[in-house]
């Protein structure tokens, strides 16, 4: 029987792992924390390990690294789990030894495991060989039916029973999630109304953690579209707590305006890997080169196509033959400015409810944020922050009329 140490923070998820691993026939062991797991490794001296990178105190890469650098334990499997935009971190993973990376968001229980016996049965040639980072996480198809058996195939039963667990999964997360938006809720309450950074720190690390946890219960649960914007949101929120000068009144917009949009997305019932059938569009007006290129750069990150131009004439006639799902308007544009062009949009029916971000400086955020919006729906502060554009994009582009229930 082969020995699995799963080294995650979050106790639910650890649990779920813990329990499903032992059923396709490993023994598992846990370590809710980084420190606890590098002990745990060298007593139960495991055959493989399951490694989140974002753990508290001592990290998952510091984790990986320590082990690397022991000979015992130079060529153990470890499959690390990361956060989709956090590719620095990804890297560093890959640099200190990682056997492979997965994002916890995106990957299934059956992917999971699949990734497993792929790091114990690397030369297994009926066992897909995973890329380097630049592919697609969890694109593996084959699975075991016990962890002593590398050439096992999919069989009926087992698939019958992933299905089962999943749905399983999926209703208790969905059960439970009004609690949780209660609970994440709360938590901007008090970061809102906090006096100065000092008093901020508390409530956002709370969030942050809640959200981490989301995303990991929302990935594993099969709910894509609420663990596709916490996981986003979950990047944001760990950059704020470790650069505290950038929470300001456009960060914290687009925090609350993520927390407020998980709420839709828990309520749709739609089946995990629904095929999409077509992708979202986005529109970038902007005449400044960097920060047009900045948004589309973010929109990319996001796996968002977008068109960009910097004439707001242009725009406007674009936009009278075209649909988009999304639109970036900057307010300072010559000709017609944000505002003008985003009240002109609104007489054109393909674009009555298209959702309008408007563009503009920091240091006239809150000026143009709490004025009447001329057909805008939010507004983002220069110098933005990517994952801040990303956030924001998906906010508003998940609920929109392609990601809701038919």
């Amino acid at each position: 029987m082969k020995k699995l140490l799963i080294i995650e923070d979050d106790q639910v998820v650890a649990n779920i792992y813990r329990h499903k691993f032992a059923v396709e026939g490993y023994q598992v062991d846990v370590a809710l924390d980084g420190l606890a797991g590098l002990e745990k490794v060298r007593l139960f001296r495991p055959d493989v390990v399951i490694l989140d990178l974002l753990l508290p105190g001592v990290s998952g890469v510091e984790v990986l690294k320590q082990l690397r650098a022991e000979t015992e334990y130079a060529k153990l499997p470890v499959v690390v789990f990361s956060n989709t935009y956090l590719s620095s971190i990804m890297q560093e993973a890959w640099k200190a030894g990682a056997t492979l990376c997965l994002s916890k968001a995106n990957c299934s229980p059956r992917q999971l495991i699949d990734g497993v016996r792929n790091a114990l049965f690397p030369n297994d040639a009926s066992a897909t060989l995973f890329a380097p980072p630049t592919a697609a996480a969890g694109a593996i198809v084959s699975s075991p039916l016990t962890a002593e058996s590398p050439a096992a195939e999919t069989h009926p039963e087992t698939r019958d029973r992933d299905a089962a667990f999943q749905a399983d999964l999926r209703n208790s997360f969905i059960t439970s999630f009004p609690a949780t938006l209660a609970t994440l809720r709360s938590l901007l309450r008090e970061l809102n109304q906090a006096g100065d950074e000092t008093a901020r720190l508390k409530p956002l690390g709370e969030l942050y953690r809640r959200i981490h946890a989301l995303t990991g219960n929302a990935g594993i649960a099969g709910v894509p579209h609420v663990a596709r914007l916490s996981d986003a949101l979950e990047a944001l929120l760990k950059e704020l707590c470790e650069t505290p000068r950038n929470i300001n009144a456009s960060t914290l917009r687009t925090v609350a305006l993520a927390v407020d949009g998980l709420a839709p997305l828990g309520e749709q019932s739609v089946p995990p890997n629904q095929p999409q059938t077509s992708a979202p569009r986005v529109l970038v007006v902007d005449h400044e080169t960097l920060s047009r290129r900045a948004l589309v750069y973010a929109l990319e990150k996001a796996k968002l196509d977008s068109v960009n131009i910097d004439d707001s004439i242009a725009a406007y006639e674009l936009l009278v033959g075209n649909s988009f799902d999304l639109i970036f308007l900057d307010v300072d544009l010559p000709g017609l400015n944000g505002f003008e062009l985003s009240a002109r949009l609104r007489a054109l029916p393909a674009h009555q409810a298209t959702p309008v971000v408007l563009v503009t400086s920091l240091s006239d955020f809150e000026n143009h944020a709490n004025a009447p919006q001329n057909g805008g729906n939010d507004f983002i502060g220069k110098p933005f922050l990517f994952i801040e554009v990303v956030v924001k994009a998906l906010a508003h582009v998940l609920r929109g009329p392609l990601f809701a229930v038919q």
